[in-house]
C-alpha cells in the first residue's frame, strides 16, 4: 500500500509516506508552533517531494493516542478531513504506543513504552518484537509509575518519551533493559504506517476514527466533580 501517516500525539510533528516497506519520505520537527500550524503544510511538501496526489495513495493512518490531547484532535481531524476529501482512500488509527515500539522492530525481545502523562503517572505499553513484527503483550494503559516494579524483565528495550528516567529510577540494577536509540524514542510517522501494514484489519471509517486516550479529559474530569 502506498500510505500517508500523520503523528501529531506529543511535542514532535512528523509526517511519512511509505509504499509497502520503502520509506518515500519522512519528516520529524521538534516544534514549538501547534501542530495545526505546520501538520498540512508538512503533508503537502511530502507528496510535492514524492511527486504524488492523494488520488494516488491507498490509506491515511493517524496516532490515535495516548498523548497530547489538542495534539490528537489535531492529528485525527486532518485524517478525517482528508479521507473524507478523498473517499477511495483507507483509514486507520494507530495506538501511540505502539507505534513507539515499531520505531525499535529490528530490537529481539520484549519492548516497554512509556510516555510521561502527568506527575507520577505515565501512559504503558508492553511489546514484543520477533526482529521484524511488533505485537502488544499487555494492553495499553495509563497507570502510576511504580507498576514498573512490577513488570519483572531482566532483558527488554525501553522507548518513549521518558525512557531514560524509567531506566534510571526502576532498571538501573539490570544492564539488560537499555533504552532505545535517541532516534528511535520520540514518534515518528513511518512507523504508523508499518503498524498497519502487519494488521490491515485496523481500518476503519472516517466517521468511527476517535482517540484513545486512555484518561478522562480535562473537560470530563471538571464534569465529574461538578456532579460529585
Amino acid at each position: 500500500m502506498k500510505l500517508l501517516a500523520i503523528d501529531t500525539s506529543g511535542k514532535v510533528a512528523s509526517a511519512a509516506v511509505t509504499d509497502g516497506s520503502v520509506l518515500l519520505a519522512e519528516k520529524s520537527v521538534y516544534t514549538k508552533l501547534t501542530h495545526s500550524q505546520i501538520i498540512l503544510p508538512m503533508v503537502q511538501q511530502l507528496l510535492d517531494d514524492c511527486g504524488l496526489a492523494l488520488s494516488e495513495l491507498d490509506g491515511v493512518v493517524c496516532a490515535k493516542g495516548p498523548g497530547s490531547y489538542t495534539g490528537l484532535r489535531i492529528g485525527i481531524a486532518a485524517v478525517k478531513g482528508i479521507v473524507m476529501g478523498c473517499e477511495s482512500l483507507k483509514c486507520a488509527g494507530v495506538s501511540t504506543l505502539e507505534a513507539l515500539a515499531w520505531n525499535s522492530a529490528a530490537y529481539r525481545g520484549s519492548i516497554i513504552s512509556v510516555m510521561a502523562a502527568r506527575k507520577g503517572i505515565i501512559y504503558l505499553g508492553v511489546y514484543s518484537s520477533d526482529g521484524e513484527r511488533v505485537v502488544n503483550i499487555s494492553p495499553d494503559r495509563v497507570c502510576p509509575e511504580e507498576e514498573l516494579s512490577a513488570l519483572g524483565f531482566s532483558e527488554a528495550l525501553i522507548t518513549g518519551d521518558c525512557c531514560e528516567y524509567v531506566k534510571g529510577k526502576y532498571f538501573a540494577d539490570k544492564p539488560n533493559v537499555k533504552c532505545a536509540l535517541p532516534a528511535d524514542r520520540l514518534q515518528k510517522a513511518s512507523a504508523l504506517c508499518m503498524a498497519f501494514e502487519a494488521e490491515p484489519s485496523i481500518e476503519v471509517s472516517a466517521d468511527d476514527l476517535a482517540a484513545a486516550y486512555l484518561q478522562d479529559t480535562k473537560a470530563e474530569k471538571d464534569k465529574a466533580h461538578q456532579n460529585s
